[in-house]
């Protein structure tokens, strides 16, 4: 009888001499990686760290430096493992940094600056913001992006635009058009921290009218308080009470904006109470504001919030610039920029005349 042959091929083992198959079908494969914050989070405190470090020591706005940071590496984004880190930097990084700008402001600090100015401040920051809507429809841009141009520019800059654009909803406004919206307002405030002081010299401006002009006028805290000590010690005094006056205005502007929008989902038919329900940054925001006027702050805490304050939103805004498409950015071209810039001039001009009516 003949001996049967052996079909080596069709056994899977039958090279296995050192038993990998074998132990390759025994052992479980390992199990995926789970999701966190981490690795996203990571990248974005590793760009804040750069931006941080370029700001030193080449003198160049750290918000702008973080949104170009951020839109170099747009390309992270793809990998899915860094969403949940990079949502979490955008969404409650940003609301920890608004919070802790409250900190910096107190009712006393505002009525220390006056009726005339304030109701000339109110008018003013009007005006601009409907400059920011007029702006949006003059190029074609939907009118949340014109709101969100023009509150920036009225209030505090980039703090302002993350706060607004937290209660207007990325279904409205595109990543990319928020991302250029944020560029411009850091560019302007930086140019208008550079030209302002000149210009107050050049057209004669006294130490109270050069600080009116210039804390009502540049978008960011920290560049409009120090082109106004740029100017005189004097106007950076002034300066800093109608920039921390117009900070106030974030949480009231902020509501005023949710009611009249709603929040994206809602019907017109929705519940009154659905439609008053504010977000908790914005409540927490103006709490620390009360809580800080009644109670007085160490300096060193007022300094370390502020602090805290501004690396949550660099890190908020870079995470924003990351999940930003550049090809989006293209595409919209100059647009987006046009509503920033209208809102810009128009703060200037007002300033500048209320500050001459006042002086």
């Amino acid at each position: 009888m003949a001996k049967a042959e052996i079909d080596w091929n069709s056994l899977p083992s039958a090279a296995d001499l050192f038993g990998e198959i074998h132990l390759a079908q025994e052992v479980p494969a390992p199990a995926e990686p789970r999701e966190t914050v981490f690795q996203g989070l990571a990248i974005c405190a590793i760009a804040a760290a750069a931006a941080a470090w370029l700001s030193e020591h080449y003198h160049f706005p750290i918000i702008l430096l973080g949104l170009l940071i951020g839109l170099s590496l747009s390309f992270v984004a793809k990998d899915p493992r860094s969403h949940l880190g990079l949502d979490f930097a955008s969404r409650t990084c940003l609301r920890l940094g608004v919070v802790l700008l409250g900190l910096q402001v107190t009712f006393s600090q505002i009525g220390s600056l006056g009726l005339h100015p304030f109701l000339a401040l109110l008018a003013i920051m009007t005006v601009t913001f409907l400059a920011g809507i007029a702006g949006a429809r003059l190029v074609g841009q939907s009118r949340y992006t014109g709101i969100l141009a023009g509150g920036a520019t009225a209030i505090c800059g980039a703090s302002a635009a993350m706060a607004l654009y937290g209660v207007i909803g990325r279904e409205r406004v595109s990543q990319a058009q928020f991302a250029i919206t944020l560029v411009v307002v850091s560019l302007a405030s930086a140019l208008a921290m550079s030209l302002y002081p000149i210009l107050a010299e050049y057209l004669g401006l006294s130490d109270s009218q050069a600080g009116f002009l210039i804390g009502a006028s540049i978008h960011d805290v920290a560049q409009a308080i120090g082109g106004g000590y740029a100017f005189s010690e004097a106007a950076g005094s002034y300066a800093t009470i109608v920039k921390l006056s117009r900070v106030a205005l974030l949480a009231p502007v902020v509501i005023i904006t949710g009611l009249a929008l709603g929040r994206t989902g809602d019907t017109p038919s929705a519940p009154l109470w659905k439609r008053l329900a504010l977000p908790w940054f914005i409540v927490a925001f103006f709490a620390v504001v009360v809580i800080n006027s009644l109670v007085e702050t160490p300096p060193s805490v007022r300094d370390t919030a502020l602090g805290g304050s501004k690396g949550f939103l660099l890190i908020a805004v870079i995470a924003t610039a990351m999940r930003s498409r550049l090809d989006l950015l293209m595409e919209s071209g100059i647009r987006p920029a046009v509503p920033v810039a209208i809102a810009t001039l128009v703060s200037f001009v007002a300033s500048l005349a209320s500050a001459m009516l006042i002086g």
